[in-house]
């Protein structure tokens, strides 16, 4: 059966490698995966009892409209109800807004390195993309707002960027609004919103009351550590969300998932504590990179991005050789590697093998 024309030549999406195949293809016993940005300390011992206490439920269809965990949410986050839309993850309400609002002949931008997701989802609706270089790793807000045309319908920031990390401020993102046609879309996308430690970033929930046209992306996946339940959401304006749930499938989140996620809003001593130990984490990976020499961007998350200055791919290969599983392979940035912040013992093992790796190529100039 032939497929559509416009899907041919759309890439797979490329997960981080998992550790049980390193281990079986290297031959390792012990393997860290700093790969995808998982929260390494899992989640609340209590989200695990609620989906330990939801497993009698399984024979019963989920609730399609997930009423108690929007309500809940909405309370947590200062919303209504009707103005939540949960997906199987974030990527799905990306997949779901890209079905509702793009179409042949639209055009929606994004930065030239960013989630991968927007994207596909873009040209498997047949819109046309436009890309914006990244600024020292940062949204170029000004020139994304140049490339703004009559076909324009959404525009996709990253807030913190993946997979570098950075963020643009709430003045910046103001000023970008406030300029921004109303019958345009703005995503913004704030899966590592409970990372956030910087004073200046936006109160995006907070902004929907000035802006109709803006929708928030956030997930349980990250610092939640829900990323194998999939369950993630969407937040705007009640009549942009009554449209993204006319396209969405009845039961497109579990029972288990919604449990969890309901008794992870209510342990939030959880997600601080978590904040707090990723910020002393990126500070031991921030201090070994000064120590090595080596550039990174500021990051807002749990990974950071470092240029070693060596092709990425072989950095990559040499650390899976020692057991450690990072990313590469950036097109903008090919001497740049991504790595997932830790647990302490991790962050020590990755940064004890970067320095051999760096120490062997340097060895050989």
């Amino acid at each position: 059966m032939k497929p559509k024309s416009r899907i041919v030549n759309i890439p797979v999406y490329q997960p981080g490698k998992p550790i049980e195949e390193v281990k079986r293809e290297l031959g390792l016993e012990q393997v860290i995966k700093l790969a995808s940005n998982e929260n390494p300390y899992g989640s609340a011992p209590s989200v695990q009892q609620a989906i330990i206490d939801e497993l009698s439920q399984l024979y019963l269809y989920p609730d399609g409209g997930a009423v108690e965990l929007t309500a809940q949410l909405a309370a947590h986050i200062g919303v209504q109800p009707n103005q939540i839309v949960f997906g199987c993850g974030s990527d799905e309400v990306i997949a779901l807004i890209s079905r509702s609002f793009l179409e042949p002949g639209d055009e929606t931008i994004m930065a030239d390195q960013t989630f991968s997701v927007y994207k596909s989802n873009a040209d498997i609706e047949g819109a046309t993309v436009v890309e914006v270089p990244l600024q020292q790793g940062k949204h170029d807000l000004p020139a994304m707002l140049a490339a703004v045309t009559d076909h324009t319908k959404i525009i996709w920031v990253c807030n913190p960027n993946n997979p570098t990390g950075t963020i643009v401020t709430e003045d910046e993102l103001v000023t970008f609004l406030d300029a921004v046609p109303s019958n345009v879309m703005v995503v913004l996308d704030e899966a590592y919103y409970e990372y956030v430690v910087a004073g200046d970033y936006p109160r995006s929930v907070e902004l929907l009351e000035r802006y109709n046209n803006i929708v928030i992306l956030r997930t349980f996946s990250k610092i939640y550590g829900l990323a194998a339940l999939r369950i993630g959401y969407g937040v705007g304006h009640a009549d942009t969300i009554r449209l993204i749930n006319q396209v969405r499938e009845p039961f497109n989140t579990s029972r288990i998932a919604q449990a969890a996620a309901r008794q992870a809003i209510s342990d939030q001593a959880f997600v601080d504590d978590c904040r707090i130990k990723n910020r002393e984490g990126m500070e031991y990976l921030i201090a070994a990179f000064d120590r090595l020499g080596l550039t990174h961007f500021p990051s807002e998350t749990n990974f950071i991005m470092v240029d070693t200055g060596h092709p990425g791919m072989e950095i990559f290969q040499a650390l899976l050789q020692r057991g450690i599983i990072i990313r590469s392979g950036h097109s903008k940035y090919p001497t740049w590697i991504r790595v997932t912040i830790g647990r302490p013992e991790q962050n020590e093992a990755f940064v004890q093998a970067l320095e051999q790796t760096l120490q062997e190529r340097q060895a050989t100039v």
